[in-house]
């Protein structure tokens, strides 16, 4: 296909594709299906260099054609990616959620955030409610994220998750490393669950003080 016949329109999503799909809510953040109107960001995200650690930067034809996986993921295993709206404003700032395409060992727990949206939690509030939901809703028994040893941010990230790194565990393709979640059974109600928590309200209120710690 020449470069003048590639798509540069987003895929239309059909609303019957659409039906069934969770809509998750938090504090700051409301989580929705993947539509055509949240393309374009995807597609700018993708072809730039913040997606280097994710197999971009992208072209427009291979960035359709992501978009088009990530709309029919939630077709073919029932589960997959929301995209991340902002409560206030209703725009998006990335993406999160469940993904096992094809080569994948295990189901992942994966996410992204737009260029100029990084920095503010949203990241860590979207990527702890949409385990909670594989947890708690879905009855998934555990996951893991695939992240690029040089994608130090998503280490970090899933770290303060409470992941850990598995060398054990079987790759997508030899170059990355497993990170492992915790359980749901380590999870629930644990100091990490506790700890997340209250990051998370850190977050959305830099003067938030847990009850028991020092003011000074």
């Amino acid at each position: 296909m020449s470069l003048a016949m590639q798509p540069q329109t987003a895929p239309a999503v059909p609303a019957a594709v659409l039906q069934g799909i969770p809509e998750l809510e938090t504090a700051r953040l409301v989580l929705r299906a993947p539509k055509s109107e949240d393309y374009p960001d995807f597609k700018a995200t993708f072809a730039s260099y913040r997606s280097r650690f994710m197999g971009g930067p992208l072209n427009a034809y291979e960035t359709w054609m992501l978009y088009a996986a990530e709309i029919g993921h939630w077709q073919i295993r029932g589960f997959g990616m929301w995209m991340i709206h902002l409560r206030e404003t209703g725009e998006t700032v990335g993406m999160a959620g469940g993904w096992f395409p094809a080569k994948w060992p295990e189901r992942e727990i994966a996410w992204i955030i737009w260029p100029d949206r990084g920095g503010r939690g949203y990241a860590l509030e979207a990527t702890q409610r949409v385990r909670q939901y594989f947890y708690d809703e879905a009855g998934w028994e555990g996951a893991v994220s695939y992240i690029d040893p040089k994608n130090l941010d998503s280490i970090r990230l899933a770290e303060r998750l409470g992941a850990r790194k598995d060398p054990s565990a079987a790759t997508v393709d030899g170059s990355d490393a497993v990170y492992r979640h915790p359980a749901p059974s380590a999870l629930r109600g644990s100091q990490l669950a506790h700890g997340i928590d209250m990051e998370i309200a850190n977050y959305i209120d830099p003067l938030f003080k847990p009850k028991g710690w020092a003011v000074d």
